[in-house]
């Protein structure tokens, strides 16, 4: 099992390199530019090279990339919607420059129009994206055909969507073409209603996965603790062991082989680099103490 926390970028590459080493990661996840904002961001070739080489050097892979929360596919506004598709195209740019295997983003929300718009506008705008980003390559593009796209399962607050399998195998049926697949949040699955505190439960959830988008479509963990109980879709991260699952419910989570091959990289609370190092210990004590069933 391979065990990751998100790091920050704001000190350039270089720096995100340095806190990934610093806390012992073996795979990591960096947003692509600031999360509140849609503004393009860039990324220097040199510096892109010596990131790349950084990682391969410290054997930390795969290396992931988080879109901006702003990023809203389904909206049935002209402007958000175009703006939107538009920095999904350049973060698969950037994700390329820098060598990431997979850039992970929510679906979006279809403010009012109905699902089945939504999931429509979200198939239609990964596709645009595509090919946007496949027609301008980044000056750095040195790092192979791309990122896998992964839809992150969200908690269902509102009118999001992508909270069931059903509704991201809806938007990957309709995306035919690109390497989708997704990306399983412990706290949004749970929260939008899915037990994974349990052996049982864990199965279901999984044998689900396989009946509606496949076994090989997912792709990464995001372990994170809820504050919110069992399908109260809040969206809010605790530590490992202090939400709702618990440590029983990790254990159980850690100890199941039908995740073993997933990166699990962290999204908890984050003031300092100290607070990813207990997080991170707690993930690597509690898979230890984990039966494997």
């Amino acid at each position: 099992m391979k065990f990751g926390a998100h790091v920050n970028r704001a000190g350039g590459l270089m720096s995100a390199l340095d806190a990934a080493r610093a806390l012992g990661c073996d795979t990591i996840q960096m947003f692509s530019r600031s999360p509140r904002s849609l503004r393009a961001g860039s990324v220097n070739e040199e510096e892109a090279r010596l990131f790349r080489e950084g990682l391969a050097a410290a054997g930390i892979g795969p290396l992931v990339i988080h879109a901006p929360y702003l990023l809203n596919l389904a909206s049935p506004r002209k402007e958000t919607y175009e703006a939107s598709r538009d920095a999904l195209a350049h973060d698969i740019m950037l994700a390329k420059a820098v060598g990431a295997e997979m850039l992970v983003f929510h679906p979006g929300s279809h403010l009012g129009s109905g699902e089945e718009a939504g999931i429509a506008r979200i198939a239609a705008a990964i596709v645009d994206a595509c090919e946007i980003a496949c027609h301008r390559p980044p000056a750095a593009n040195e790092a192979g055909d791309g990122p896998r796209l992964l839809l992150e399962m969200v908690s269902g607050a509102g009118t999001e969507i992508g909270k069931t399998f059903e509704e991201q195998r809806d938007i990957m049926d309709r995306a035919r073409g690109v390497p989708l697949g997704i990306c399983l949040d412990t706290c949004h699955v749970f929260a939008a209603g899915y037990e994974v505190r349990t052996m049982e439960g864990i199965s279901r959830v999984l044998d689900e996965v396989e009946a509606t988008v496949g076994a090989d479509s997912l792709a990464l963990v995001h372990a994170n603790d809820s504050v919110g109980d069992l399908g109260s879709h809040l969206d809010r991260h605790a530590n490992i062991g202090e939400g709702r699952i618990g440590e029983a419910g990790f254990r159980a989570i850690l100890g199941c082989s039908r995740l073993a091959h997933l990166p699990f990289i962290l999204e908890t609370p984050h003031r300092t680099l100290d607070d990813d190092a207990r997080n991170l210990a707690a993930l690597r004590r509690i898979s230890a103490e984990a039966v494997t069933w």
